[in-house]
């Protein structure tokens, strides 16, 4: 296999729960407790803006309302995307992927960037992240993962930034999902953690393919897939977990 440039222990949307998701305070946060790799979702404004947001709606992680992408960057930008965590992060915005890219260059970081589109746009949000990750890390010798659960959306980033390495993400084994991620050019695949075994990590690794799993926030979960030679750990425990590391800190 190719060499793999990205830490173990990957902090999962910044922070964890520490922190409002996908927000520059969560990475920072998650700066603090000593990780160097962070997980967070990236989908489209209305006038084609690469921003930062785990669901289609606003309303369970911001001030906002409605389907995020059918808004313009102007209006994303000025939602707290803070204040539902907590007081103390009253008025954190929606940071823009630009920022987020600006943040993790700065200080060296990786980043597993999971392309989430609006429904409806899933190759239209690949190309554009693709483009946008192309521009933003031009240059740089550590490229993010582009991620995702959507073979539309990957193969939209594929067409857009060939050069980027990109995983596949799997909630559940669907039929023919071996064969999508070889045929997508995959370096990596990422399962949620009950769906790796031995031999699902023998069958991955031996045609060349990386491992990464999530949401591992459990001690004996993280044992067993440090034990099967897993080669990225998603968590949310980044209070718990050192990173680089498979015990628990506190």
């Amino acid at each position: 296999m190719q060499p793999w440039p990205y830490p173990l222990w990957i902090a999962h949307r910044g922070a964890g729960k520490l922190a409002p998701e996908n927000t520059l305070a969560a990475f920072r946060l998650g700066a603090q407790h000593g990780y160097r790799a962070f997980e967070c979702d990236v989908k489209l404004s209305a006038d084609g803006v690469p921003f930062l947001l785990h669901d289609s709606t606003l309303e369970r992680t911001t001030g906002g309302h409605g389907v995020a992408g059918e808004l313009p960057w102007s209006e994303l930008s000025r939602i707290d995307a803070g204040g539902w965590h907590s007081r103390r992060y009253a008025g954190e915005p929606i940071p823009s992927l630009d920022a987020v890219a600006r943040f993790v260059r700065r200080n060296g970081y990786a980043l597993d960037l999971e392309i989430k589109p609006t429904p409806g746009t899933e190759q239209a949000t690949g190309e554009a992240v693709g483009r946008a990750c192309r521009r933003l890390w031009a240059g740089d010798a550590l490229a993010p993962l582009l991620s995702s659960f959507r073979p539309e959306a990957l193969q939209g980033a594929r067409d857009a930034a060939p050069e980027l390495p990109r995983a596949l993400l799997l909630d559940t084994l669907w039929e023919g999902w071996f064969d999508a991620a070889r045929a997508l050019g995959c370096v990596a695949v990422v399962t949620h953690f009950d769906l790796m075994d031995a031999a699902r990590s023998a069958q991955l690794h031996g045609a060349g393919l990386r491992v990464l799993c999530y949401t591992v926030n459990d001690p004996a979960q993280a044992r067993r897939l440090v034990a099967l030679r897993i080669d990225g750990l998603i968590t949310d425990a980044v209070d718990r977990y050192a990173p680089g590391a498979a015990g628990v800190i506190a």
